[in-house]
């Protein structure tokens, strides 16, 4: 049997790990900007902190951890006989992987309110699981970075996630749109056709509109219950094409009467009030109406990122997030607001490698090979020494009877820019080769370390 790996997951080569790195390095260094702390969660939590939080689809997509030992020892037969899978997995399953990273962090502030300084600005970078149907861009083991605030009902900060955003993609290089909706602008919708009760509906229907097109989201709604005009009054929205302030007003007319609906309209050209005053180089902000992001804890302001850079052709969102105002409610802390995003590293990584732009040295962590024919190995360390004192990554060749041309390949195959060439023992100056241009220099020791640099 050969050896294989689930569907879903991936191996990572030394190349691709240097290339992921740089993302996550660069994720992390605009989080440490912006004053954000570190933490992390276990990969697994208890089933119930994860079921019931991404609405009835999400569920369906956790991975359930079978307990330990006989776990059909002390479970219910009946229920086995029957076949009925949702009742036997919890009867077999207490743990679970987790699905996100902003569940598990509500959790974590409920058990540690007490030591945690509000608002609380924290970043967490670890993967998470999901058990959907793999395809280009989705995994069922993925990273996600997230930046969340809780603990402050402040517009600053969604605006404040948005000058992040703007930063992270400005120093990737890659040009994006932030869409922009508001969760209480669905529930107006919803209030206004009379069917304020199928909020969870609506908004899991709408999500899906650019994967499944405008007659499968009138299907599923249907099929939700919803009644043939209430779809009818939604169908414009879906469909209308406009200016940012053109969809305001049409929001504006339809919500006139909805005091829910006015807010979140009221919310959003506030954070787009505040952002027209920054200078943002690689980001567009859009209203969107549509975008509903299918999550139950969004309560405010939405945001969903997807590329606009004629570089690329990737059409799904690579990072996406929102305000939630009471997601800790459901672990005893009520009222305790938060807003976050999280940045799909995977996606992003797709999309950077498209479009050409990780750094050419990104594939390359040795600078400088060190290759002893004098045999004199006392020099050799002592060189390899010196330029790892000076944060210059170094190797020194293990094999000195491999012949010069075997050596040049190693180190034109691991992309090492430089090689140094010990042909005599006891020198005061070596024999620096280009590998990227084949030029030749004889260096003097002292001054190698700079001329690498």
């Amino acid at each position: 049997m050969k050896p294989s790996i689930p569907k879903g997951t991936r191996d990572f080569s030394p190349i691709e790990m240097v290339k992921r790195n740089y993302i996550f390095d660069t994720i992390r260094d605009v989080f440490k900007k912006f004053g954000f702390l570190p933490i992390e969660t276990p990969s697994m939590e208890n089933s119930a902190t994860l079921m019931g939080k991404y609405g009835e689809e999400g569920d369906k997509l956790i991975f359930k951890i079978l307990n330990s030992g006989d776990f059909l020892k002390d479970s219910d037969q009946e229920l086995l006989s029957n076949k009925d899978s949702k009742k036997v997995t919890s009867s077999i399953s207490e743990k679970a992987l987790r699905y996100d990273l902003t569940v598990p962090f509500a959790r974590y502030v409920v058990m540690h309110q007490n030591e945690i300084i509000f608002p609380f600005k924290r970043y967490q970078i670890q993967p998470v699981w999901r058990a959907d149907r793999p395809q280009k861009g989705r995994y069922r083991e993925f990273y996600q970075c997230d930046a969340d605030v809780i603990g402050s009902n402040s517009l600053l900060n969604e605006v404040e996630l948005i000058m992040l955003i703007d930063e992270v993609f400005e120093r990737l290089g890659l040009k994006i749109t932030v869409k922009v909706n508001n969760r209480k602008i669905l529930s107006g919708i919803a209030e206004i056709i009379g069917e304020a009760d199928k909020i969870i509906d609506i908004t899991v229907a709408i999500d899906k509109l650019d994967k499944i097109g405008v007659d499968k989201v009138k299907e599923e709604l249907l099929s939700k219950g919803l009644s043939e005009k209430a779809i009818n009054q939604i169908e414009p929205l879906l469909m209308f094409q406009g200016s940012d302030q053109q969809k305001l007003d049409l929001l504006k007319n339809m919500l006139a009467v909805s005091v829910i609906g006015l807010k979140g309209i009221e919310e959003v050209e506030a954070i787009f009030e505040y952002a027209t005053t920054l200078a943002m180089t690689h980001t567009k902000l859009e209203v969107d109406i549509t975008l509903a992001r299918g999550l139950n804890y969004y309560t405010g302001a939405i945001f969903e990122v997807i590329v606009n850079d004629e570089r690329s052709t990737f059409s799904s969102s690579i990072c996406g997030g929102g305000r939630y105002d009471d997601l800790t409610g459901i672990f005893g802390l009520p009222n305790m607001s938060g807003v976050g995003i999280s940045f799909g590293a995977d996606r992003i990584y797709d999309v950077l490698e498209e479009a050409n732009l990780f750094p050419e040295d990104a594939a390359s962590t040795t600078k400088l090979l060190i290759v002893d024919y004098a045999n004199d190995i006392p020099l050799a360390l002592s060189i390899l020494k010196q330029v790892r004192d000076a944060n210059i990554a170094a190797e020194l060749y293990p094999d000195e009877t491999k012949k010069f041309p075997k050596q040049m390949d190693y180190a034109e195959a691991r992309k090492i820019p430089f090689v140094v060439i010990l042909s005599k023992s006891n020198t005061n100056e070596v024999e620096v080769k280009d590998i990227r241009t084949g030029k030749k220099e004889m260096i003097s020791l002292i001054d190698l370390v700079n001329f690498i640099k």
